[in-house]
């Protein structure tokens, strides 16, 4: 019989010639890579273990297999090379049977360093090194399941409905084995042998009146046992479901509209990097269940198998990729086919996972070119010959023109749209759409990302873009969310992000090192008010929840008071008597008048919400950005109408010989701020010329408070253009 040794314990980890002992899974990121500053170490690191004494059976093997070593790892034992895996996030296993000795010292090299050739490279997330995930030993007797180095499953079932009226599904099962003549496959009460022909056993088994994986009302998932002549035993879960894909329906699960509503995910948390446990990923899917979104886009990579079974268990509807993003690289083809053939024969048999994603965001830094376009091509082939029942999608990036070749490549397009964040209005996400799907009627469309920055240190009573509040964020949810729900054609929408996460080339928003889109803040210790507006919409639970809890001291005379709830009364108490009832759709605003320190409570249906706020003189200057603090009549006296100030349209400022240099200039320092990916995307002619498309209705005042431009380097700027004359 096969064994399973676990080997998480007794390593030693060397980094630039320090040695310490660790337990994986580890990651040598967990701090420099979360802290700014784009410096966090990225080289070769060692690690190193003693297996334990092996005791082979007669002809047997012995098989590591690592479930995650990023980037590139070195596999050697007692100092021979035995493999090398590039992609750090998926599982590869190495033979080491030939190997072994007496006494054997297995070695890792792992290098996350910047190449050319394994992806990711360019993106708005830190690249851990590390081996983060487990790292098993197995014992394989003569006869045994295969484990390929792909880390391919060793049983692969496939079940079709092919009757949803009669819930009737056929179920394909394939053994991949060595020196076995024969498997029994058991499913549901129902036993067939069949023999295995180099290597493969196949088998079908039909279930009437299937019970079906249905999403997150019913999420059943059948066992299907493979059993070989000596009673070695492989078990694995699926799901009888069917997923389609309509233009004008959106998504369908088993027939009926199934509207996918929910969120990205990155797996890496605060202070632990991706070296997280299996209570973390519950605690996330917890979280996002709590919120009722239906689907995560599990983003950029491919995520542990753990959490794809958790979502197999709970019924969340999935989208995997590989992290073939923002930059093509000309020697990179390869590692993309290799790691999307991983994710796909690693992760075939989850009834969670509705769609292959091709990349995200590729041309952001890289023309739409004829090598662009057969990368493409190429991964669309092998995901549809691996798996001929999934369809394939992109996430394409907000300056890609709706009449790109590349759109036709993929079953499926998704777009990215920061409007109202980065660039333009939020009612420019409601044009895109409706322009897109009024021009392609017949094509699938979907809201891959979209989100704003939020620290909930910071509020305010006058939002605005690029001002990093927790406020404002609530402003651009509430009309991301409805746009969606009158968009019942979108297929799946998913917010960037739950979490915020690492991203150490970033320094905005109070923060350095994070990207601060989340829902939910990195270390999962505060929902931030726009979860609930989601939870709102997406949640059957009651709830109501009163925003602003962390706005206490307010300066203004009257203040607004925001409330969230699924149920459609609210009523708000002021230091425990009736100010107003109200009823509305998922929103309710009520104005309430401040003089000291009061209790404002919302109550609807039962439940109810509280929030504690304190009549201020001034403003506390804590709940803002230093950029932020003074915004009323900043500058040095009377302006010259005959030169330029920052009160000046940008666009018509841009086109002049003087000043364009200057403007463009800061909006490299700005872009810089943001991490490599907006430094290298911010020359996209695309990108250019939708930038001056939102510069002919902006001034340079609010593109450079947008972007987050300190106030006195804005100070500084309009004593430079009062000095430039506009003839």
């Amino acid at each position: 019989m096969s064994e399973t040794i676990v080997l998480n314990t007794g390593w030693t980890f060397t980094k630039e010639g320090h040695t310490e002992p660790i337990t994986l899974p580890h990651t040598w990121n967990a701090v420099d890579g979360q802290d700014g500053g784009n410096d966090y170490y990225r080289g070769t690191c060692i690690y190193t273990t003693q297996l334990p004494k092996i005791e082979l059976p007669e002809d047997g093997r012995a098989v590591l297999q690592f479930d995650g070593a990023a980037m590139t790892a070195e596999v050697s034992l007692n100092g021979q090379k035995l493999a090398e895996h590039k992609g750090g996030y998926s599982t590869f296993r190495v033979d080491i049977t030939d190997a072994l000795q007496d006494t054997n010292v297995l070695t890792i090299s792992v290098d996350n360093s910047d190449n050319d050739t394994v992806y990711p490279q360019k993106a708005d997330f830190t690249f851990y090194g590390g081996i983060y995930r487990d790292v098993t030993l197995h014992i394989l007797p003569a006869a045994h399941f295969a484990m390929t180095e792909n880390g391919a499953v060793p049983v692969k079932v496939t079940p079709v409905v092919t009757d949803l009226s009669s819930r009737r599904c056929e179920v394909t099962a394939e053994a991949f084995v060595v020196g076995v003549d024969t498997v029994r496959f058991a499913l549901d009460g129902q036993e067939v042998s069949a023999p295995a022909v180099n290597g493969t056993a196949k088998a079908v088994f039909t279930l009437e009146n299937a019970h079906l994986w249905d999403g997150l009302e019913d999420p059943h998932l059948y066992t299907l046992t493979a059993v070989l002549g000596d009673g070695e035993t492989q078990s694995v879960r699926f799901g009888c479901r069917k997923f389609e894909i309509d233009p004008q329906k959106g998504f369908l699960l088993n027939g009926r509209e199934y509207p996918l509503r929910g969120v990205s995910r990155h797996q890496d948390r605060k202070g632990v990097g991706t070296a997280i446990t299996k209570e973390m990923m519950e605690e996330d899917l917890a979280l996002i269940l709590e919120m009722g979104a239906n689907t995560i886009r599990l983003a950029h990579y491919q995520h542990a198998q753990t959490f794809y079974d958790l979502c197999d268990e709970k019924g969340l509807v999935i989208w995997a990729e590989i992290p073939y993003i923002t930059m093509h690289m000309h020697n990179g083809r390869t590692n993309t086919l290799t790691q999307m053939e991983e994710l796909i024969v690693q992760n075939y048999n989850h009834p969670c996972i509705a769609v292959w994603g091709l990349s995200n965001e590729i041309t952001a830094a890289s023309p739409v070119n004829e090598e662009l376009l057969e990368n493409h091509r190429a991964l669309n082939d092998l995901a549809h010959k691996l798996d001929p029942t999934r369809p394939t999608t992109m996430a394409n990036v907000f300056m890609l023109e709706i009449t790109s070749p590349i759109l036709e490549i993929p079953d499926v397009n998704s777009y990215n749209l920061y409007f109202g964040w980065y660039l333009g209005d939020l009612d420019q996400n409601d044009e895109f759409f409706d322009n897109y799907h009024a021009k392609y009627p017949n094509r699938c469309i979907g809201f891959s990302e979209y989100g704003a920055d939020a620290n909930p240190a910071y509020q305010t009573s006058h939002p605005e873009k690029g001002d990093y509040t927790e406020t404002y964020q609530c402003i651009f949810h509430e009309h991301m969310a409805k746009l969606i729900a009158d968009r019942p054609w979108l297929w799946a929408t998913h917010v960037w992000n739950m979490f915020d996460f690492a991203a150490d080339g970033r320094d905005e928003g109070g923060k350095n090192g994070e990207n601060q889109k989340g829902l939910v803040t990195f270390d999962r210790k505060i929902k931030k008010d726009a979860f609930y507006l989601y939870k709102a919409y997406w949640s059957k639970e009651p709830f109501v929840h009163t925003c602003g809890s962390r706005y206490v001291d307010r300066a203004e005379d009257v203040t607004e008071v925001k409330v969230y709830s699924n149920l459609p009364e609210v009523s708000l108490y002021v230091d425990g008597h009736l100010q107003e009832t109200k009823q509305e759709d998922k929103v309710f605003t009520f104005q309430v008048p401040i003089t000291g320190k009061h209790s404002i409570e919302a109550r609807a249906g039962g439940y109810s919400s509280v929030i504690l706020v304190n009549k201020v003189d001034t403003p506390n200057p804590a709940y803002a950005m230093a950029n932020r603090r003074e915004v009323v009549n900043w500058f040095d006296g009377e302006l010259d109408e005959s030169c330029w100030s920052v009160k000046d349209n940008m666009a018509a400022a841009m086109a002049d010989a003087k000043v364009g240099p200057i403007l463009k200039q800061i909006g490299d320092k700005a872009a810089a701020s943001r991490g490599d990916v907006a430094a290298a995307v911010k020359d996209n002619p695309a990108l250019v010329a939708m930038m001056q498309r939102a510069m002919q209705r902006m001034t340079i005042e609010g593109m450079l408070r947008q972007a987050g431009t300190d106030i006195e380097d804005i100070k500084q700027l309009n004593r430079v253009l009062q000095g430039i004359s506009k003839e």
